[in-house]
């Protein structure tokens, strides 16, 4: 995970850091597969060259980004997560748990519903 190494260090909350680390690690390591990339100085997942998932570092918030199809087809269960989302991310603050569940869930939909996608985004 070498290539979120300087992303993670420009975190100057310890406790955002950490947080940030434990759940791009978990998602490696969930996911072999897939590939950590830094693009436009956030980090994400591709799998054959197709974005899976980003994230994106607040004040107030962890920020994931599944596409807007990821929120549509998990919206009861990010609300039930109690996460406040946009079309395009939800916020997890950072008080809150993260729910491994739910991300797993939009990771694999991901990957199951874009396998033959042969463009970046949707």
């Amino acid at each position: 995970m070498e290539v979120f190494t300087d992303f993670l260090a420009r975190i100057d909350n310890p406790q955002h850091r950490a947080r940030t680390e434990e759940v791009l690690t978990w998602i490696a390591t969930t996911f072999p597969a897939l590939v950590p990339e830094i693009k436009w100085k956030q980090p994400m997942f591709t799998d054959h060259g197709t974005y899976i998932i980003g994230f994106s570092v607040a004040k107030q918030h962890l920020a994931v980004a599944p596409e807007r199809a990821g929120i549509d087809r998990f919206a009861e269960e990010i609300a039930k997560a109690g996460y406040d989302h946009t079309k395009e991310l939800i916020r997890i603050h950072w008080e809150q748990p993260v729910d491994y569940s739910l991300l797993e869930g939009m990771i694999a939909f991901n990957m199951m519903d874009k396998a033959d996608c042969s463009t970046f985004w949707r």
